[in-house]
């Protein structure tokens, strides 16, 4: 049975046992809380947990590396969605140690792109749109990646500065936080 199938009839056990009905939540977060965090497979149970979070709590929002990319891109527009339509008033943005995104390079990623068969011209159409490098390149260091996505945040026209904006970073082994100084 492939990966696929396996989920499908997990889902299908899932929903005809009933044991969806301990997940169920408001869609409206009852902490006030957004956390912005890196999508890392080892977040995906530990950060919630070591956070004191159940199902219901907080939106979160991830991504590679707990990046806002673009100020007008997806994570600012769910973070607008969050305040806006969903009552938020704290975001929390958390990085984690031994991060993917730390060191990343454009080059190292296009590499890999051609040796999958990406086209040359392919990569130079997406480069004369975009910034390329910029947008492929991760940060040197995660408490520095933390503290400016907080202010990035906290800069952004439309938040309105009553939203606390607070940066953390998790040891994804342990989820010991540390809180990140402004």
């Amino acid at each position: 049975m492939n990966t696929i199938d396996s989920i499908l009839e997990y889902n299908k056990n899932f929903v005809e046992s009933g044991e969806y009905q301990s997940y169920r939540a408001e869609k409206y977060p009852g902490k006030k809380l957004a956390i912005l965090s890196c999508m890392d497979t080892r977040l995906t149970l530990l950060l919630p947990a070591a956070l004191g979070l159940k199902n219901g709590d907080v939106k979160i929002i991830k991504n590679a590396g707990a990046l806002v990319s673009h100020p007008y891109g997806s994570v600012m527009r769910s973070l607008l969605v969050c305040v806006y339509e969903l009552g938020v008033e704290t975001i929390l943005v958390i990085g984690h140690y031994d991060c993917g995104m730390q060191n990343l390079s454009s080059e190292k990623i296009t590499a890999k792109m051609i040796e999958a068969g990406i086209s040359e011209e392919a990569i130079q159409k997406v480069k004369s749109e975009i910034d390329y490098d910029k947008w492929l390149s991760g940060f040197g260091n995660v408490e520095q990646s933390v503290k400016d996505t907080v202010e990035q945040i906290k800069n952004h026209p439309l938040i309105p500065p009553k939203i606390n904006v607070v940066g953390l970073v998790m040891d994804p082994e342990t989820g010991r936080l540390n809180k990140i100084e402004h």
